[in-house]
């Protein structure tokens, strides 16, 4: 049985690079989709280039349309942003990067924002320093997140994008060491299937520790609008709906197919998901 409301439902603009950021904003009215998470890049959301004027610009955009704002997204995996790299310079630039994005956040009316680990160098010479200076950012995100009333939702990705937290066990790992509330984790279809796992899988180790999902398709790579891909969409609907998920799944489809057409990419996967929900 799939409980998962429509309510539940997110979309985020990434697809919609080319494009203003009310096109988006438009498009899921049109699609009749609730909430939107925010990707924080050029030329949406990118911080070095903004104002308070234009956060609240942007704030005033999604709210008056009706929307809610359940997560940002700062770039963080195209960007040279890195909480683990070995240069202190980098992981104090990062740190600071990821910082003014958590008070942005708050003053555009979210609570929640993403962040990632970075990663070490990928021949495993430095791994244990990188994991601990992934954990020490991470931490003191947390403690700026809970200030700001906000929570981090930490996502998994790649083996090839990251070396730290790239599956389930991973990122127990990281949240146990972290150990604060204000610090979830987050599955993101695509690299929890290369890892070839569920979200059964997560639901059952985090419980109310799973703050937020991307919820996509892919062969199984590739961030898809769904029925584009191979992934069982019901049976996930289902796992999470056994569970009793109540936070949002977000469509992140970043796919370069997308990028001249964002609007139908929407439609089709918000189309397939309220298919199946009630």
């Amino acid at each position: 049985m799939i409980n998962i409301k429509k309510s539940q439902i997110a979309v985020m603009n990434i697809q919609y690079k080319y494009f203003p950021l009310e096109k988006f904003l438009d498009d899921a009215v049109e699609n009749h989709v609730e909430n939107v998470e925010l990707w924080g890049a050029s030329p949406f959301f990118h911080m070095e280039d903004m104002t308070w004027q234009d956060i609240k610009r942007v704030r005033r955009a999604i709210e008056s349309r009706g929307l809610k704002l359940i997560c940002l997204t700062p770039e963080q995996c195209v960007y040279p942003v890195n909480l683990a790299s070995p240069q202190e310079p980098a992981r104090r630039r990062s740190l600071k990067f990821f910082e003014d994005h958590l008070r942005a956040a708050s003053e555009l009316g979210t609570d929640k924002m993403l962040v990632t680990t970075g990663y070490g160098y990928f021949d495993g010479s430095d791994h244990e320093e990188a994991w601990k200076w992934a954990r020490e950012g991470i931490c003191s995100l947390g403690e700026l997140a809970g200030i700001h009333g906000m929570t981090l939702a930490l996502e998994v990705l790649r083996r090839d994008e990251s070396n730290l937290v790239y599956n389930l066990p991973t990122l127990k790992k990281m949240l146990d060491e972290v150990d604060l509330p204000c610090v979830g984790g987050m599955i993101d279809t695509i690299p929890m299937a290369l890892a070839g796992e569920s979200p059964k899988d997560y639901l059952e180790a985090l419980g109310e520790r799973l703050v937020h999902v991307h919820f996509i398709d892919g062969a199984p790579r590739g961030h898809l609008a769904w029925g584009d891909g191979i992934l069982d969409m019901k049976k996930y609907l289902e796992e999470f709906s056994a569970a009793g998920y109540r936070n949002c799944l977000s469509l992140e489809i970043t796919d370069a197919r997308y990028w001249m057409a964002p609007s139908a990419s929407v439609k089709q996967s918000v189309e397939a998901l309220y298919g199946e929900l009630i």
